[in-house]
C-alpha cells in the first residue's frame, strides 16, 4: 500500500480531529510527526506539524473532505442566542453552546 500526505495539521488536536472526520468516511488514516512534540521549541514550528497519510487510492476521497474542512473554517456564523460570531468549523457557539442547526 502506497501512503500520501493529505495534510499538514498546525498542532496533534487538529490532526486527531481530522484523523476521526475521515475515518467516520471509512479512510483510514495514519499521523506522523506526533513524536516530535517532546521537541518543542527546539525544532522550527514547520517540522513540528503532524501530518495525516492515507492510502494513495483514497486520496481524492480524502481531500475532498479536507477541501471541505478548510473551507467552513474560513467562514463565520452568527449565533442567534447570544449574537457571538463563531468560525465556521464550530458546530455549537463557543460562548453560549447554543448548536449551530438550532440556529440556520
Amino acid at each position: 500500500m502506497s501512503l500520501v500526505q493529505v495534510y499538514s495539521a498546525s498542532n496533534s488536536l487538529e490532526a486527531h480531529s481530522l484523523k476521526g472526520m475521515l475515518e467516520s468516511e471509512g479512510i483510514e488514516v495514519i499521523l506522523k510527526g506526533e513524536s516530535l512534540s517532546s521537541a518543542t521549541g527546539e525544532l522550527p514550528a514547520d517540522v513540528m506539524a503532524v501530518t495525516l497519510w492515507v492510502a494513495s487510492e483514497r486520496e481524492a476521497v480524502a481531500r475532498k473532505a479536507l477541501d471541505t474542512y478548510e473551507a467552513q473554517s474560513s467562514t463565520v456564523w452568527l449565533c442567534g442566542a447570544c449574537q457571538e460570531e463563531n468560525g465556521g468549523n464550530f458546530e455549537i457557539c463557543w460562548q453560549c453552546g447554543t448548536p449551530r442547526a438550532e440556529i440556520e
